[in-house]
């Protein structure tokens, strides 16, 4: 089955690629996002036969169904997640014919998140901060990664969600929380599979996309997105306003403060039958006027299979100190967006409950102690202030869009021409 997925665009103008051209690449050629033409389905014998497996054998599992073995062998697909960055700075680091490229948005991350980054001074890594917003970053990489010729000529591949590899990988988190939580083995081999509830704290949702193409998979999940005060997922789901607010509003959980949320384009085109002339006309509207209105009828679709919440910041620290107090845990301020819910909205009887808690405390020291909680950084967070630091500015401008596209252009191609001739990019390296 893995040998023969294809891959196309969610937009339609891309079919048949596979998983090498996918993993190797950003957005499709159309703008669009990569799937899967076909899913393959989730039988109950096969998740009964991964009951218990280890997370990171669950991955391969998982990850066989959509890459050859041929491409890249079994043992092989062990890997990694955390903060998108500084996860692909210290998988990445130092290995030679690799350069990593990070665009970090300057003040809207903690100091923790922001030296985990800057830190690494290795040849191969290269850290931006961008006087923007995640959106804002967003946008000169879609015309980057527009440009077939820059893709090609350079090996240019993106590592956070847009990469349906990362998408991928997430789909085993919500298999492992069903094997482990949903209480599958104590039902009958020919009984209907349990129901399970899934919380997930949701920003650029590429989590709760996976969610989504799991319960497509077959796995019986109800899922719920939790959104911080950039409430778009919220609305989308509850009025059908598919809009951008004027701004980004900075929260307490910085990760998810995103009013693009680009991975909607996913279930969108999931819910709408992989349409994929609908979904280029809805998120080319979307792109160009930062708006959409969902149909009634597809709004209803969409609220059948998500359900949605909204947490303000001062609801994010009462639920860190109600955690605290109840279970002597601290909770990191986007897993509060999601344990809100715990809190607030009872579940149903007999079904069991998922919440996903996507950082650590030690990240959000600030917010910790804004809570009025404390938490002992480990040593290797308290080294990071000691190493030190590199990174490039990009500056706003009037024209800053323009000017990142052609910054990063610049760069890429600067740092291709030092490695086709053998030699190190920084100086005294």
């Amino acid at each position: 089955m893995a040998c023969e997925m294809k891959y196309c665009s969610t937009r339609g103008g891309v079919h048949g690629w596979d998983f090498r051209d996918v993993l190797f690449s950003g957005f499709a050629p159309d703008g669009g996002m990569f799937m899967p033409e076909s899913l393959p389905v989730l039988s109950s014998d096969t998740l009964r036969c991964w009951k218990g497996l280890p997370y990171t054998k669950l991955v391969v599992e998982v990850a066989s169904l959509f890459i050859p073995t041929q491409l890249i062998p079994r043992d092989d697909l062990e890997g990694t997640s955390g903060d998108t960055g500084g996860s692909a700075i210290q998988s990445a680091k130092g290995i030679p014919g690799l350069d990593v490229v990070v665009v970090y948005p300057r003040g809207r991350i903690t100091p923790v998140q922001e030296r985990h980054m800057i830190s690494c001074v290795q040849d191969n890594i290269h850290v931006f901060a961008a006087d923007g917003s995640s959106d804002d970053i967003d946008k000169p990489l879609r015309h980057l990664f527009a440009d077939q010729d820059l893709v090609k000529s350079h090996g240019l591949m993106s590592l956070n969600s847009v990469n349906f590899s990362r998408v991928m990988i997430q789909l085993a988190h919500f298999i492992y929380a069903y094997l482990e939580l949903s209480g599958m083995e104590q039902t009958d081999a020919d009984a209907a599979l349990p129901e399970l509830d899934v919380v997930v704290p949701t920003g650029g949702a590429g989590n709760i996309a996976a969610g989504y193409i799991v319960k497509q998979m077959g796995l019986p999940l109800k899922l719920v997105a939790m959104v911080n005060s950039n409430d778009i997922v919220h609305r989308t789901v509850t009025t059908g306003d598919f809009s951008m607010a004027a701004n980004v509003t900075q929260t307490l959980a910085p990760a998810i403060d995103i009013q693009d949320p680009y991975n909607m384009e996913r279930v969108f085109w999931l819910l709408l039958g992989r349409n994929g002339a609908s979904v280029k006309i809805m998120m080319e509207e979307f792109q160009r006027s930062h708006r959409h209105s969902l149909p009634e009828n597809h709004r209803k679709l969409l609220s059948q299979v998500l359900s949605t919440g909204t947490v303000t910041d001062e609801g994010i620290l009462e639920i860190m100190r109600r955690c605290w107090n109840e279970n002597e845990y601290v909770l990191c301020p986007h897993s509060a967006v999601a344990v809100w819910h715990h809190y607030h909205c009872p579940h149903s009887p007999g079904v069991n409950r998922c919440y996903v808690a996507t950082a650590s405390p030690a990240k959000f020291q600030a917010t910790v102690q804004r809570a009025g909680l404390t938490f002992d950084l480990p040593e290797e967070v308290l080294a990071l202030n000691k190493l030190p630091t590199r990174y490039q500015n990009l500056e706003r401008s009037h024209s800053w869009c323009k000017d990142w596209e052609d910054r990063l252009r610049e760069f890429i191609q600067s740092v291709s021409v030092v490695r086709k001739n053998g030699g190190t990019y920084y100086t005294g390296n």
